[in-house]
């Protein structure tokens, strides 16, 4: 961190700062953090930004996750099965990301989060109340799928991760927003440390950098989820809503050749 300026260390701090307060409301952090440490570190290697993203992206999972279960106890039975499965999912995609190009990952994931936005907006009752869907194994072999599939693509791509865990969690299985958070949140660390398990050994990450902005992470996480616990799954699907539609212009502006 010596050859950086002020100035892009207070980039990266503020960057980290918001990123965390986003992840733990509704998740999607990585898509303010990522262009932070691609515009302050232009001589990293895309695989320590990625690993560089991870270790501070990890550390503000796990005080929105400590929080969230403190104050709202999430039932085991579900975000265990949960965490397992995105571990394994995760662990999985980053051995398969440098074989699959990004460019074949950006069109499809506008598109489901076009179809993800419109769909919560045209119901706007969805994720008020926890209404489950399944019971008995069904309801764990639900939570294992969802698990691996979205710890797969958070392995592979990542953009978006937590938000598609909260929206799978209230419109596939019937959890109310604020549940969905935690629970998601508690996912999305499995998928950290499940993509940390491989890019720590080849040595990738920027430990300086990394921690620095990992504090700053783990304020914001702390903030976010006490906000979101506070203010109920009224403002989580408010914030929800704003943050699908800030992805949407973020990656539909890159599929187009905005920037």
């Amino acid at each position: 961190m010596s050859d950086l300026s002020l100035t892009v260390l207070a980039l990266l701090a503020l960057a980290a700062l918001t990123a965390g307060f986003v992840d733990a409301v509704v998740g999607g952090g990585g898509l303010v953090q990522l262009p932070a440490l691609l515009l302050g570190l232009p001589g990293a290697s895309p695989v320590q930004i990625l690993a560089t993203n991870k270790i501070a992206s990890v550390c503000g999972t796990a005080a929105s996750s400590a929080t969230y279960y403190r104050r709202l106890r999430p039932d085991p039975k579900t975000f265990g099965p949960l965490m397992l499965f995105a571990l394994a999912g995760a662990f999985t995609g980053a051995l398969a990301a440098s074989r699959i190009p990004r460019e074949a990952f950006e069109p499809i994931v506008l598109a489901a989060l076009v179809a993800v936005g419109a769909y919560v907006l045209v119901r706007p009752s969805m994720g008020e109340e926890t209404e489950l869907r399944f019971d008995g194994h069904r309801h764990l072999v639900a939570a294992m799928g969802v698990g691996f599939a979205i710890g797969l693509y958070d392995g592979i791509l990542g953009p978006g991760t937590g938000s598609f865990f909260v929206f799978a969690l209230v419109g596939l299985m019937g959890y109310d927003f604020l549940q969905a958070s935690a629970k998601a949140k508690l996912a999305n660390l499995a998928t950290n440390i499940g993509a940390l398990l491989l890019f720590i050994p080849t040595g990738a990450v920027l430990w300086d950098v990394g921690l620095m902005m990992g504090a700053c992470n783990l304020v914001g996480g702390y903030l976010g989820a006490r906000t979101a616990v506070s203010r109920g799954a009224k403002f989580v699907r408010i914030f929800f809503i704003v943050v699908v539609s800030a992805f949407i212009v973020r990656i539909g502006g890159g599929v187009i050749g905005i920037w």
